[in-house]
């Protein structure tokens, strides 16, 4: 039963240590999790960030180690264009939900953990094969309904009032956004 709403970039030091959050917790079956591209303009192949963006980054990584020093996260050479990435996790998503979120999971894991490019194909099909799929599933197909279905996402996603992310929405409206403490998530949850 979907109780709660996940809007998520994958390119978000964030976004990954709330989904994780959210694992830990073992609530993900009552969240659908909808990928959203915060940064489309990033190009593919990823690039190394230098100067301030490399120095933002960093700062960024820094931030979710103290805030959630419980999680592994490495400080990535920059940004991949996630549109590939987030298009693939909603393929998976309908194909099987249950495989579908643990490749979302992984491809969090591979850029926030292994500095993987996740705009790189040859990336998401060996992890698409890891999770029991096809690459021609997840990587390779043609426009399908699925992808109107990202356009939707998007669409909702500003129609909040915040477009941030990570944005976690109630049933009953109410918005969660950033990096919160446990315990501020453990209420939002609870619905206090």
């Amino acid at each position: 039963m979907t109780v709660y709403t996940l809007y998520s970039d994958f390119n978000c030091p964030f976004c990954y240590a709330l989904h994780e959050r959210l694992h830990g917790l073992e609530v993900m079956d009552q969240i659908e999790w909808r990928g959203v591209q915060h940064a489309p303009h990033l190009p593919v192949p990823m690039v190394t960030w230098g100067g301030h963006l490399g120095v933002e980054l960093k700062q960024e990584v820094e931030m979710v180690r103290r805030l959630a020093p419980e999680l592994p996260i490495i400080v990535p050479m920059g940004k991949p264009n996630t549109g590939r990435a987030i298009a693939a996790a909603a393929r998976a998503l309908h194909l099987d939900h249950s495989r579908g979120s643990v490749f979302v999971r992984a491809l969090y894991r591979r850029f926030w953990c292994d500095g993987q490019d996740l705009s790189d194909q040859e990336v998401l099909r060996k992890e698409a094969l890891r999770q029991g799929f096809t690459a021609e599933e997840l990587v390779e197909a043609g426009a399908t309904p699925v992808d109107r279905l990202l356009n939707t996402w998007g669409d909702q996603w500003e129609e909040t009032e915040h477009q941030g992310i990570p944005l976690l929405q109630r049933q009953d409206g109410r918005l969660l956004v950033g990096l919160v403490s446990l315990e501020t998530l453990k209420t939002f949850l609870a619905g206090t």
